[in-house]
């Protein structure tokens, strides 16, 4: 099962008249997954076949206008990491708080691995995690700064912190899939700092890249489906979600007596209202049950 993640920052004029037809096409190929419509751009996820993504590829670069094709991350799943397939229309395609922002007009230099490499190494390079805590705490990379945001929208009081003191330094960003970096990186611009570099495809392009001997990243990298994580070779990580908040979870965090599978980790155990953890106890019971039954139950897999 091939899944693609991809995104591009353009000028789209009516983005709720794409999202219909889009739709239709989507279904039509029978892929799974996840497209954002914006009047700043496009941001997916798919899973399906290669010739079924690369046709809503081409339908995109026409209806845009696109000059140049479609930039993505393929890798693969044993099976579907979705349930269904979504086509929405959003503010923003990737949630910075800034739809003003527009990093097809403006935004930091993209390098590639050879040069992200180098980059990051220099002790006077300030690198930034742009992606959330708990993803920084699954993997990063050497060097890497930690903004401790829950949220991509609380990333602008963190740049606005920064350039209190540091609009002088040179900016290394990355994130998942560089869309979260490209958006961050036009914000650092407009904030004053005035050497911003960015990793060409984020993440998951270095790893796929990269050789082993010459790769910087430590850990794991999380990912928005059921894989949760995947590993240096772009395969399954060993992390599991929590139900309750989402987080990633390791084995000692599985192992722990404040782990409930389906209910709570101890991440989040104590923070749950009463109500909420007594839903999750009993979807938990029923998951349990419809499993000695050899069933599938409505809500045993994440979107």
């Amino acid at each position: 099962m091939n899944v693609v993640s991809f995104y591009r920052f353009a000028n789209v004029a009516d983005p709720d008249s794409l999202r219909g037809r889009l739709q239709v096409l989507c279904d039509r190929e029978k892929l799974l997954g996840t497209i954002l419509l914006a009047r700043e751009g496009v941001n997916g996820t798919l899973a399906g076949s290669a010739n079924a993504i690369q046709k809503i590829f081409g339908w995109l670069e026409e209806s845009l206008a696109l000059s140049n094709p479609i930039e993505s991350r393929w890798t693969e799943a044993d099976a579907a990491p979705f349930r269904r397939m979504r086509v929405k229309v959003k503010r923003e395609i990737v949630t910075l708080g800034r739809p003003d922002i527009r990093p097809d007009q403006l935004t930091g230099k993209h390098v590639g691995v050879e040069e992200w490499n180098a980059l990051i190494a220099d002790p006077e390079t300030l690198v930034i995690d742009t992606r959330n805590q708990y993803e920084f705490e699954v993997g990063t990379f050497d060097n890497a700064v930690d903004p401790e945001t829950g949220s991509f929208r609380e990333f602008p009081q963190y740049a606005s912190r920064l350039a209190k003191t540091e609009t002088s330094r040179k900016v290394a960003m990355f994130c998942t899939g560089g869309i979260r970096c490209e958006k961050a990186s036009a914000l650092m611009l407009e904030l004053g700092f005035k050497d911003v570099f960015q990793l060409q495809g984020g993440i998951l392009k270095y790893l796929e890249d990269v050789d082993d001997d010459k790769s910087l990243w430590q850990g794991e990298c999380f990912v928005f489906d059921t894989r949760v994580a995947v590993d240096r070779d772009r395969a399954e990580g060993g992390y599991v979600q929590c139900h309750a908040c989402r987080r990633p979870l390791g084995s000692e965090d599985i192992a722990s007596s404040d782990y409930s599978e389906g209910v709570s980790c101890p991440k989040c155990i104590g923070t749950l209202e009463k109500d909420r953890a007594r839903r999750l106890e009993e979807r938990r019971k029923q998951v349990k049950l419809a499993q000695e039954r050899g069933e599938d139950h409505i809500g045993a897999t994440l979107d």
